[in-house]
């Protein structure tokens, strides 16, 4: 196992990675920073986008450009023009609670949570993003929503609530994009951190940043610890399959110092982890 730092943009809270198979490339975002980077390993290029606000996740879109978590709604986002246009929002969204990780499901719906701003109270949801362009609520009681990902059949779904430092399974019914039966599935408090961004591979094993923690572990499918990888950042954020073989694990990680703390050279860098022995799956593109 190798772990390597990428040359690419430094960010204050680097978060959301999500590795396009088309175009064989990286796209992550920096929160704090308002942007949507993309990164191309072949050769070495990194662009970016700036979008008005703070952005809490992003997917690629079918019919080109992508989707941004803004703190007021869903927007989309231009590639060729750098537009950022509302394209949904909810009454929910107010000077308390704004939108934060988000992933697309097989069937091309935009998966997306909400966090209370102030991380003391639940006032966190859970949303779907259907293909009418319409968010709608499927979960409540959230203080700090974070990770959504799925099981390879589908049938699970699975979303933290970072400040309970809880991993949640529900029973998901993909031909409606509805969440039932959540239950406590992972504790990650006895592993030093939060759980942050996470993604499933095709032995349905769940790979997490541990954030605070230093470190990325591989959950079993009954939620047991199977692995724990050390990084070399305190913080590392989220996680994502790429690569032409999707075998190489992307990392991305947040700079301590915009709480007031020191950070080292390396914190906000992006990471790759090579030599894992798993794999993961295609990251699907929503629809509308």
């Amino acid at each position: 196992m190798q772990i390597t730092q990428i040359d690419t943009q430094l960010c204050t809270i680097g978060e959301g990675p999500v590795w396009d198979v088309a175009e064989q490339a990286l796209y992550f975002i920096d929160i704090l920073g308002k942007k949507v980077l993309r990164f191309d390993p072949a050769s070495g290029e990194t662009r970016s986008w700036a979008v008005p606000d703070v952005i809490g996740s992003m997917a690629l879109r079918a019919k080109g450009g992508a989707i941004v978590a803004l703190t007021n709604g869903v927007h989309t986002l231009d590639f060729e023009s750098g537009a950022c246009e509302m394209l949904a929002r909810h009454s929910d969204l107010n000077e308390t609670v704004q939108l934060a990780d988000g992933k697309v499901d097989r069937r091309g719906r935009f998966i997306v949570g909400s966090s209370d701003r102030t991380m003391k109270e639940p006032r966190g949801k859970l949303y779907t993003l259907g293909l009418d362009a319409t968010l709608r609520e499927i979960d409540d009681d959230l203080f700090l929503s974070n990770g959504p990902c799925w099981s390879p059949d589908d049938e699970i779904l699975y979303h933290s609530d970072s400040i309970r430092n809880t991993v949640f399974a529900y029973d998901y019914d993909i031909a409606t994009g509805t969440a039932t039966n959540r239950r406590a599935w992972a504790s990650t408090e006895a592993l030093g951190g939060i759980p942050d961004g996470a993604t499933i591979d095709t032995d349905g094993c769940m790979w997490m940043a541990i954030c605070e923690g230093q470190k990325v572990v591989q959950f079993r499918p009954d939620g047991g610890l199977e692995r724990v990888i050390d990084m070399p950042v305190k913080c590392p954020s989220s996680v994502m399959f790429g690569g032409p073989a999707l075998d190489q694990l992307y990392v991305t990680s947040l700079s301590p110092a915009f709480l007031g703390r020191q950070a080292t050279p390396l914190d906000g860098c992006t990471f790759v982890i090579e030599g894992l022995g798993a794999t993961g799956l295609p990251e699907p593109r929503y629809a509308a």
